[in-house]
C-alpha cells in the first residue's frame, strides 16, 4: 500500500496503530511520517495530554518554525503529511466526529491569535478529530499530491471509522471543502463563499482569478456542485449583494444543500462569523447533525452587535436614500452599543429633518 504523497515510498502500515514511515524532507528539516489511521479511541488521560499539547502558541514564530512545530504537533496526537511545496496535512485523532478543514497559512495566521487551525479549538472543545488541509496562498488545492491523498484515505476506508464527517472551508478553501467531500459519502459540508468552479467555461463571468483559471477544474474532484451530490446535506454561505459570490452559490442549488443568504456581511463573511462568535457553534450544530436554516438564522441574530454588519446595512440604505430607516437604525444601535459613529449620524439626521429634508420617524 503507498501512502498519498510520498512518492511511492511504502508505508508498512496497520490500523491497529501508526507505523512511521521512511523520513521526508521539508523545508530542510526532516520530519516522519505518519499515515492518518486511528488508533483506536483514546482514554481520557490520552485525550487530556492532546489538549495540552494544543494549547501551544505558535504565533510569532518564523514561516518555518511555525511549520515544523506544526509538523511536531501532529505527530505526537495523530499524523503529520507534507503534500508538495505548497501543502501538507495534520490529524489529530481525538473523537468519533472527524472534521476535514481546508485553511491557508495566511488565513490561519490573520485569523488566529495563536497561529493555530481554526479545527484545533474544536479538537480541544469538543473532543473531536481533526484532519487539516493547509496550503500556502490560494490554490484551491487543485493538485495531484492531494488527488492521491484522498484516494488513499477513500481506498483504506478512513472516513469509515467515524460516526459523523464534517466538511468546511471559507472562498477557495469552501470550494476544496466541497470539492472533496465525495470522498466521504454521507458528509455534511459547511462552505462559506465558496467558488463552483474556476472553468473559464462555466465560470467565465468570474475575472477575480484570472490566472488561476490556468489551474484545471474539469479534472477529478473538479466541478465541486456535482462532488457534494454524495454529501448527506450542505449548507453555503454568502453574501447576495457580492454578485459574483451569489452567482457561484446559485450553482450549488441541490436538493441536500441549503443556501443561506446574508445581506451585508461583505466580501469576508467568515471573518464576521468569528467576530459574532457563532462560527463555532454552526460547525458544531453541523458535526451534531442539528444545523437547520432556522437554528443558524437563530444564531445569526448576532449580527445586531456586529459593528461591520451594522455599517454595511447603514451603507446600504444610504445607497439607496432612505434617511428614514437609517434614523431608526442609528437610534437602534445607539440606544443598545456604545456607538459614536452612529449617534453622531442621527445627530446628523435630526438636523436634515429638522431643515424639512423628510419626516423623522415617530419616537417610542
Amino acid at each position: 500500500m503507498l501512502l498519498p504523497g510520498t512518492g511511492g515510498l511504502q508505508s508498512g502500515l496497520t490500523i491497529s496503530n501508526f507505523s512511521l514511515i521512511s523520513p521526508l524532507e521539508m523545508n530542510g528539516e526532516t520530519h516522519p511520517c505518519a499515515a492518518p489511521f486511528r488508533a483506536g479511541q483514546k482514554d481520557k488521560a490520552m485525550q487530556q495530554d492532546t489538549m495540552d499539547t494544543l494549547d501551544e502558541d505558535l504565533s510569532g514564530l518564523k514561516p518555518v518554525q511555525w511549520q515544523a512545530r506544526m509538523a511536531a504537533l501532529a505527530e505526537e496526537n495523530g499524523m503529520y503529511q507534507p503534500l508538495g511545496n505548497r501543502h501538507f496535512a495534520t490529524f489529530i485523532d481525538q473523537g468519533n466526529t472527524l472534521l476535514v478543514s481546508f485553511e491557508t497559512i495566511q488565513g490561519i495566521h490573520n485569523l488566529s491569535d495563536v497561529a493555530q487551525p481554526l479545527g484545533f479549538d474544536l479538537v480541544k472543545n469538543l473532543g473531536w478529530s481533526h484532519l487539516c488541509l493547509v496550503s500556502n496562498g490560494d490554490t484551491w488545492f487543485r493538485n495531484e499530491r492531494i488527488f492521491g491523498f484522498f484516494d488513499q484515505l477513500i481506498d483504506d476506508g478512513f472516513f469509515e471509522e467515524f460516526d459523523k464527517v464534517v466538511f468546511y472551508g471559507a472562498g477557495p478553501c469552501g470550494y476544496a471543502a466541497a470539492a472533496f467531500s465525495v470522498a466521504a459519502p454521507g458528509a455534511t459540508v459547511v462552505a462559506i463563499q465558496p467558488q463552483a468552479t474556476l472553468d473559464p467555461a462555466i465560470a467565465g463571468w468570474d475575472e477575480r482569478f484570472s490566472e488561476e483559471r490556468r489551474l484545471d477544474f474539469t479534472s477529478r474532484y473538479g466541478y465541486a456542485p456535482d462532488m457534494m451530490d454524495a454529501a448527506q446535506e450542505g449548507f453555503v454561505l454568502y453574501d447576495p449583494h457580492q454578485h459574483l459570490d451569489a452567482m457561484h452559490a446559485a450553482l450549488f442549488a441541490r436538493k441536500n444543500v441549503t443556501r443561506l443568504a446574508l445581506p451585508n456581511l461583505g466580501g469576508t463573511v467568515q471573518t464576521r462569523l468569528i467576530e459574532m462568535e457563532i462560527l463555532y457553534n454552526t460547525i458544531a450544530l453541523a458535526g451534531a447533525g442539528k444545523l437547520t436554516k432556522r437554528r443558524f438564522f437563530q444564531l445569526y441574530r448576532a449580527r445586531r452587535n456586529n459593528a461591520a454588519y451594522l455599517r454595511n446595512v447603514m451603507a446600504r440604505l444610504d445607497q439607496d436614500d432612505r434617511p428614514y430607516l437609517v434614523t431608526l437604525l442609528c437610534r437602534n444601535v445607539a440606544q443598545r452599543m456604545r456607538a459614536p459613529r452612529f449617534r453622531r449620524r442621527l445627530q446628523n439626521l435630526e438636523k436634515r429633518a429638522e431643515a424639512g429634508e423628510f419626516r423623522l420617524p415617530p419616537s417610542r
